[in-house]
């Protein structure tokens, strides 16, 4: 997204969250949004991998704290919703429904869950993933700044982001990985649970975090809680094997491999209950899953055959 940024006459500066030195040529800004992050639950398994993840995530957040603090400026911090247990992820009792994953109505349900998805009051404890860990402790720092220094501080966990401005690489997301993946006659897989592509994520678009995000700019000392799940719902959920349907539908048929052997922090379900976000901001999200499939799809450059 580089030069079509700097085509809108947006200025650029490029540097790294984990080297303190290259925030000290930055002018003051009034806000920061912190979307700085390696991405994947699986981040930091690898040998050696570890301090790099924590690096990145951790100590990124650290230096991006000392830059508000220097020059007073509010921050947005992106979270995820991996800061959610993962006991409490694995403990729901599921059933399969038109190729998707869903959770069973009369079950004894973890504290913060629902058939609406993951609340704020979900818990937190370990395990949750490196990656998640390393996200929570940001969320607590970050909130302790703020208190400390004064400046404005909203946590929006985030869940699944989709749209154009990713370009179907393995760490922007699954959605924009699978149709683009997809579209170009490239493999793809089914990996862990049944091995037949029933988990499942709720979508959401980036201009409706914006939204959001312009409204906490706005009103930055809002007597109001400072941390708030920001997601697609329920509407925009979608599993692997219903997206390939999808896929099907749009680009011609294709088979998709099979690896039923789990990985460690996946989730078969994981979706996202905005409710608080909703009624604190008055916000909701405007785009359709269609929507945000098509405007992928339309994004993805000439496809290779598909068959």
């Amino acid at each position: 997204n580089w030069g079509r940024l700097s085509d809108m006459g947006i200025k650029l500066f490029q540097g790294d969250v984990r080297c303190a030195s290259d925030f000290e040529s930055l002018m003051d800004v009034d806000w920061v949004i912190d979307a700085a992050a390696n991405p994947s639950v699986l981040a930091g398994l690898d040998p050696g991998s570890t301090r790099q993840l924590m690096e990145h995530n951790l100590v990124g957040t650290i230096n991006v704290l000392e830059f508000c603090k220097r020059c007073h400026a509010g921050l947005l911090l992106l979270s995820t919703s991996r800061v959610y247990s993962t006991t409490a992820l694995r403990s729901l009792d599921l059933e399969v429904e038109n190729e998707a994953f869903v959770p069973k109505r009369d079950q004894k349900w973890p504290i913060g869950v629902s058939s609406g998805g993951l609340s704020e009051s979900c818990s937190t404890a370990a395990p949750l993933s490196l990656y998640g860990a390393s996200k929570l402790a940001s969320e607590a720092l970050a909130l302790e700044y703020a208190h400390a220094f004064g400046f404005p501080v909203w946590v929006n966990r985030c869940g699944l982001m989709a749209g154009a401005g990713q370009f179907g690489k393995s760490d922007q997301g699954i959605i924009s990985y699978w149709v683009h993946a997809w579209a170009k006659g490239q493999p793809l897989r089914y990996i862990g649970f049944d091995g037949k592509g029933h988990q499942v994520r709720d979508v959401l678009h980036p201009r409706d975090l914006a939204a959001l995000i312009s409204g906490q700019m706005e009103d930055p000392h809002r007597s109001a809680d400072r941390i708030c799940n920001v997601a697609g719902g329920q509407e925009n959920a979608i599993s692997l094997a219903q997206l390939s349907t999808w896929c099907a539908d749009r680009f011609g048929p294709k088979q998709v491999g099979s690896e039923p052997e789990e990985r460690p922090y996946d989730a078969p379900w994981l979706g996202m209950d905005s409710s608080k976000a909703i009624n604190l901001w008055n916000w909701r999200p405007q785009i359709s899953l269609t929507s945000i499939l098509e405007e992928i799809a339309a994004s993805v450059p000439a496809c290779h055959d598909t068959t």
